[in-house]
């Protein structure tokens, strides 16, 4: 005997994959932004395509399934022409709830997302900033050297660079240019001899406002926040900073040095327009760059 009426046994819907993928998604995603663009653009691929699915698997629901010789749903059941199925209200209600939702869900994440993941695709270099003339820096002297990489927003964009000219390599002018951010915890790191005030030179350039001030760090550079000590090349020699001090590259434009990206070492060999060394992305402070020690680390920010 057949039975009459709706089934009272609500179906569940079946078990998916989907959600799962949708996870594995994000995490590829939130991992490439560390990592990089690449793996960034392969996570939201795998998050759009399983979200996608899963969506589809929920909004699509499909006939429930029924055991053989049972009576189907009226739902499912043909619809005879001049007949229209009307559409239910739950149906309306769920895609109403989440359609509401995913757009509220929308205006408050996106936002925090583009602020997290951006920078993982934008251009980020540093600019080109003009420190003077290279007649103002004599050979074999050490200038330190601050500007601001961008004036109109004033002094909180000021950096700190020890400049010295080491004369001609292969008729090509050699300077070396070290970063003052200790490598340790990013303390701005002094000249360990004296620094002649009285001397200091300000020069409105092309992009920026620059100090020259003449030192003679003779005892190389030093940390007065936890006692990290630099040679004159930039090498840690005591302390607990992990490399050298960071450097900047440079290039000559019509007679004035301008300071470009700069970058990470791990050690310099040599001294002056001698010194041999090995250019790794700008990193953090702490994190080292070379070496067996850089695998005990997590991997370092993009900068």
């Amino acid at each position: 005997m057949e039975p009459h009426g709706p089934d009272p046994q609500p179906h569940a819907p079946p078990p998916s994959l989907w959600p799962v993928g949708f996870a594995i998604g994000v995490a590829v995603l939130l991992t490439g932004v560390i990592i990089g663009w690449f793996v960034a653009a392969i996570g939201a691929a795998i998050t759009l395509v399983f979200g996608w699915l899963w969506v589809r698997d929920v909004m699509g629901g499909g006939p429930a399934p029924h055991a053989e010789g049972e009576r189907p749903p009226p739902s499912a059941q043909p619809v005879s022409e001049g007949e229209l199925e009307a559409f239910p209200r739950s149906k309306f209600l769920e895609a109403s709830t989440l359609g509401l939702g995913g757009l509220i869900g929308g205006l408050i994440t996106v936002p925090v997302a583009w602020v997290a993941v951006a920078p993982t695709f934008l251009d980020q270099d540093q600019p080109d900033v003009d420190i003077g003339p290279l007649e103002e820096f004599p050979e074999n002297e050490w200038r330190v050297v601050t500007f601001m990489e961008d004036p109109d927003q004033g002094e909180v964009t000021r950096r700190t660079v020890f400049v010295r000219y080491n004369g001609e390599l292969e008729g090509q002018p050699s300077l070396t240019i070290i970063s003052n951010r200790c490598a340790h915890l990013g303390c701005p790191v002094q000249p360990a001899g004296p620094i002649r005030d009285d001397e200091s030179v300000t020069e409105e350039t092309s992009n920026s406002v620059v100090t020259r001030i003449p030192a003679n760090p003779a005892g190389g550079f030093a940390c007065p926040c936890h006692g990290g000590a630099y040679s004159t090349e930039g090498n840690r020699t005591a302390g607990p900073p992990v490399r050298a001090l960071d450097r900047y590259e440079f290039e000559l434009r019509d007679g004035r040095v301008f300071l470009l990206a700069s970058y990470s070492v791990g050690k310099v060999e040599g001294e002056g327009k001698d010194a041999v060394l090995t250019k790794y992305r700008l990193m953090s402070p702490g994190l080292h760059v070379d070496g067996l020690s850089q695998l005990l680390y997590p991997i370092g920010p993009r900068r």
